[in-house]
């Protein structure tokens, strides 16, 4: 007769959950970074739900460190951190789902609209005031009112005032990430010709936000009165100039481990073969918990304090990693990425890894990987 696992020893049987812990000290060690090389307020970005780290925690720590305001895509997303106890101003942009005006103006947050059907549409549905900012094309032509368009946007403004007010210009540049000065000139210049010409259409004073992280970090004619500082909350500056610190750390546990004597073939399909006797170690994350799928050879894992390869396939819930003599046993834990450095991999180096960015691999991991906050 098998006997009932009592209580104390089903304990034990439990596993360190798959989980990405959010670092709120680095989100503020990073945001004083840019502090250091701007003069004008932060806008904390915390879209795709803060980068991937928790939209609310991200925010929250930007804002103790001194970000004056926040940025999100969606005004759901704006609510949910005044919900959260948020007061700065925040903006919101893209409103993939529209914009519900009586929200906005509710909630005090503002709407960023990029060309003269958004304008009208905000207009007609607004019955309190929203504030807006001109989203301008400074030359990316990925949203933003063209530059022959302006004139009606203009004109559109100042027939809604009592509905909009107009508080700020915003674009963006469409090659921050080169931090080459030189490769930004054209949009400031287009910025410098929007902000111009909104005040010569009698619609200011306004605050006028061009520059994103690598901007920020790279090129002070890019600051204007704002800059919108969002992967760089979480250790990333796309122009790789300066460096930040990662604001998370993703570990999961050895579900499985078994020795495998040399030429065993590991995986789907077989596409590796050890080639020494040698230790396996399963860890319990895949594909489908944002692990790539393709990886270039040099990815690893952190086990023990040794950083060890992964081979074979990555299968949808699980990776193989060569321990070579060392033995670990089913529930230790694995480092997959952290701010450590040294043995434990950077968001960086899965990016190379990836033949990505360090954006994707964060926003990338799956709901079935636990949150939590240091």
């Amino acid at each position: 007769m098998i006997p009932l696992l009592t209580r104390e020893s089903t304990a034990r049987t439990r596993l360190h959950a798959p989980t990405l812990q959010t670092l709120p000290a680095a989100v503020a060690e990073n945001l004083r970074r840019v502090q250091e090389a701007v003069s004008v307020p932060i806008m904390a970005v915390v879209k795709a739900d803060g980068y991937g780290h928790g939209a609310a925690t991200v925010a929250q720590a930007a804002v103790d460190a001194g970000a004056e305001w926040l940025g999100v895509t969606e005004v759901a997303e704006a609510v949910a951190l005044r919900d959260a106890g948020l007061t700065v101003p925040i903006l919101s942009w893209l409103n993939p789902s529209g914009v519900d005006a009586a929200a906005a103006a509710a909630h005090r947050i503002d709407i960023a609209v990029g060309s003269p059907g958004e304008l009208r549409e905000l207009i007609a549905d607004a019955d309190e005031p929203v504030r807006v900012h001109l989203h301008l094309d400074t030359g990316m032509a990925r949203g933003g009112c063209p530059l022959e368009e302006w004139p009606e946007l203009f004109r559109l403004a100042r027939a809604g005032r009592g509905r909009v007010e107009v508080v700020g210009v915003m674009g963006h540049l469409p090659r921050a990430d080169e931090g080459d000065p030189v490769a930004n000139t054209a949009a400031v210049l287009r910025m410098r010709q929007g902000r111009d010409a909104v005040l010569r259409a009698g619609l200011g004073p306004v605050i006028v936000h061009l520059a994103a992280t690598a901007g920020a970090l790279t090129d002070p004619a890019t600051h204007f009165g704002m800059v919108r500082i969002g992967a760089g909350l979480v250790g990333i500056d796309p122009s790789e100039r300066t460096a930040l610190t990662g604001a998370a750390r993703w570990t999961a546990p050895v579900v499985h481990s078994a020795f495998a004597p040399a030429s065993t073939a590991v995986g789907y399909g077989g596409t590796h073969h050890t080639e020494v006797d040698t230790h396996l170690c399963v860890v319990g994350v895949g594909y489908a918990d944002g692990i790539p799928r393709e990886l270039r050879p040099g990815a690893g894992v952190e086990i023990g304090g040794t950083r060890h390869p992964i081979v074979g396939r990555v299968s949808m819930d699980q990776i193989v990693v060569d321990t070579g003599s060392a033995a670990f046993p089913r529930g230790t834990v694995a480092t997959v990425f952290g701010p450590e450095g040294g043995a434990v991999p950077s968001v960086q180096e899965w990016a190379r890894w990836a033949d990505s960015i360090p954006h994707t691999v964060v926003t990338g991991i799956g709901p079935r990987v636990q949150r939590s906050v240091a």
